[in-house]
Formats: C-alpha cells, structure tokens, sequence
C-alpha cells in the first residue's frame, strides 16, 4: 500500500517540481513588473488589426541582453516579431503584432538570453483579428486605342503592392508571361508600342511566403498598320528650268513622317541621300521625268506614288543649248504650210487611175471546189427516198424501213437522205 501510494505522489511531486515562469526569469536576474496587451485599430474602420505588447522588467545584474519574440499562430502558420534589448536596471520593451490575415490569432511572448537559449514563455490571449496591411494585389492596365496598330502609343501599367509578406520578410515571387521581351520586376510600365502584330495574353501571378497569392490577365491585340497613304505634289511642273522645283510628300493618314524610310527615284534612278518629305528638282535640266517616292514603314510595308514632271527650257539660252534640249510645241500657234487645192485635185486623180487600172486588171474568180460534206443522197427527182422497188413500210415511230429479199432491212436517215443497213 506504501508503494502505491509512493507512485501516485510521483508524477504530482514532479509537475510540481517544474519551474514556473517568474522562477524561471528569477533565475537570470529577472521579474516582470508589468505585462498589457493593447488592441489597436490602425486604419479606423472599427476592426482590431493589431495588438501592441508591452513588458516592463527589472534586472538584479550588472547589465541584461535579451532576445524577445512575439510569435503569433494564425492558419498553421507562425509568424514572429523579434527585439533584442541589453539593458541595466529596469526597461520596457514594447512589441506590436500586425495582422496578415482575418480569424483568430494565437499569441505567446518568448524569451532568449544573448546566446539563443530558451529562458521563458508568456502565455498570451487570442485575438479576433481584421488585416489594415494591404494584402497581395497584381493588376494589367492596356493605356492604347480601341483599335491598336503597330506603332501606335501603346503602354501596359503594372500595379502591385504588397505590405503583409515583407512585414514579416515573407516577400514571394512575382512572375510575368506573355510580352515578347524579358519583363523586370522594377518595370512599372511596359512601352508596347514597338511590339510586333500578333494576339497577347499577358499573365502577371504573385505568391509571398505566407501562401497569399494574386493573379492579373490582359489581352489584346495590335494590328499591322496598313502602307502609308500619301500624295506628291509638284511646284515647278512645267515651268521653266530657272525657276524653282519641289516635289513634296503630303501624309493622309495622319501618321507622322518620323521613322519613315523616304526613297526618292528619278526616271527609276534612286536618289542618294535624299530621305526626306521633299524633294529638290530644281536643278534637273528641260525635259520630261517621272519622279516616284517610296515609302517604307519599320515594319517593312512600303507604298508607292509617282508623278510626271516636265521641266521647260530656261529664257536666254544660246542656240547650241536651245539645240539640245527638247523642243517645245506651240500649240494651235505652230507654224503649218498649205498645198493648195490644186495639189489636192492632182492626187486625187492619181489615185483614181491607179484604182481603175487594178480593177479592168482583175480577173473573174473561180468557183471553188468545196470537198464533199457527207454521203450521196438516195432520193427520186421529187426528193422522195429511192427505195430501188424494194417494198417499204412505215413504223408507229415514223421511221421508214425497206426490206432486201434475203431478209435484211435498212431505216431512212432523213437527216442525210440515205439509207443504212440494221445490224
């Protein structure tokens, strides 16, 4: 009985025999003279989102280093809020655990001496929390037109924002798919107005270390913008060689002339170094040319105009110059000579002899011999068939047959006015 009750008293003696935590915190010099738990609504909306823990200790030892931690267990999972204090004397240490998500918080203030060794636990409430930190947000903008073309203002905005993950150093990975080129964390804005023609799904997704996710997508598309339009107009078309000459590209279509490959030709001659939107014809000399401007996009589309220019022999020319240049016609003012109607009637009887000389010459065609078109008709002089007294008799069809004394028949063909053999 002695022994029984020996071991009944054992496991009392023991749990008694466990320090407590003001015994275990006395034994480094330690007590706790205050310990509140404040409850804070940091942005005003009427829900608790954090809790402020303040300790007020006193140290019996020359100087104290202390490593103290909130932990607080949410969801399985653990976060921590650390301070290390050194301290002589008295000291207060004020702790404040933010809330990363909603529901309830499990709090405990532990305690650490310099070297990371476990001194002691405090036990603290449960808390209905609400987050104020602003939880992970990933959002795509399209700034462009309804309808987008190459080369058009195009920029892609990137919001994102995330204060839970790096309030506790949880930051998690932010991943972007779908652009043509590499995209940076640090790119805010995405310049999509060089990105090729083709059909986008841009995918941005952000997960930090406390397993809080966002996602964002974006679709659209940007369309080959079509060949320049545009039209040359002349000054200086048929004016003289001393006055001046332009010929200059008129956009219609609204674009603007920059990045634009300008190739000017003349007579299907390319003009080098002349990529601009005018071209200077001022020194060509008289005569006719056409002159075509070729525009080509960054894309490589390219449209084509051409105009025909006719450049007039300069006043003052001396007569070997006016010699080779090309003439100029006057118009109903040139200059004509008249033959006469004597002249006239002259040829006109000429050409009347020649005419009657051909015709008494001529002799009378011949009749042609045309070839046979088909078989001879076997017809009477009235043009009834010639039966060759054979009998004949008429079917119900109204075809004629005519009968040899051996047995054998032939049908009329009226078509070609002969008979064939039945076979």
């Amino acid at each position: 009985m002695a022994l029984v009750m020996s071991c009944l008293l054992l496991p009392v003696s023991s749990v008694a025999a466990e320090p407590s935590v003001e015994e275990r915190l006395s034994e480094e010099g330690l007590t706790v003279l205050a310990l509140r738990n404040d409850t804070i609504d940091t942005d005003q909306d009427g829900d608790i989102d954090a809790v402020r823990v303040v300790i007020v200790l006193n140290s019996t030892a020359a100087s104290n280093e202390l490593i103290v931690k909130l932990r607080g267990l949410h969801k399985e999972r653990e976060v921590l809020e650390v301070q290390e204090v050194a301290f002589q004397g008295q000291t207060n240490i004020t702790v404040v655990y933010d809330a990363w998500s909603k529901g309830e918080h499990n709090l405990r203030l532990d305690f650490f001496d310099e070297d990371g060794d476990f001194i002691a636990s405090y036990p603290l409430p449960s808390f209905m929390l609400t987050p104020a930190l602003q939880v992970p947000r990933v959002e795509l903008t399209l700034n462009a037109g309804g309808t987008l073309q190459t080369g058009e203002s195009c920029e892609i905005v990137r919001n994102f924002g995330d204060e839970t993950g790096p309030r506790y150093g949880e930051t998690g990975v932010r991943t972007f798919t779908g652009a043509p080129f590499s995209v940076l964390d640090s790119d805010e804005t995405l310049d999509c107005s060089s990105w090729p023609a083709g059909s986008y799904e841009l995918k941005e997704t952000y997960r930090n270390g406390l397993g809080q996710t966002a996602e964002s997508t974006l679709n659209f598309s940007i369309q080959n913008r079509p060949a320049p339009e545009f039209s040359l107009a002349v000054s200086g078309h048929q004016n003289t060689t001393d006055t001046p000459c332009t010929v200059r590209m008129v956009l219609e279509d609204g674009r603007s002339s920059e990045g634009l490959l300008k190739i000017w030709r003349i007579k299907g001659e390319v003009q080098e170094g002349a990529n601009a939107t005018s071209l200077d014809c001022t020194n060509l000399p008289a005569g006719a040319y056409l002159v075509s401007l070729e525009v080509v996009t960054e894309k490589l589309i390219t449209s084509t105009e051409g105009v025909n220019l006719i450049r007039l022999p300069g006043e003052g020319l001396t007569a070997e110059e006016r010699l080779s240049l090309p003439s100029s016609s006057l118009g109903s003012d040139t200059p004509t000579e008249s033959v006469g109607w004597l002249s006239i009637g002259a040829l006109a009887l000429v050409v009347s002899i020649v005419v009657f000389l051909l015709l008494i010459r001529t002799r009378e065609p011949e009749a042609l011999e045309l070839p046979s078109i088909g078989p001879t008709p076997q017809t009477l002089p009235d043009g009834s068939p010639d039966a060759q007294g054979l009998p004949t008799t008429l079917d119900d069809q109204g075809v004629l047959w005519r009968q040899h004394p051996g047995g054998e028949v032939d049908w009329w063909d009226k078509d070609w006015s002969v008979w064939h053999r039945w076979e």
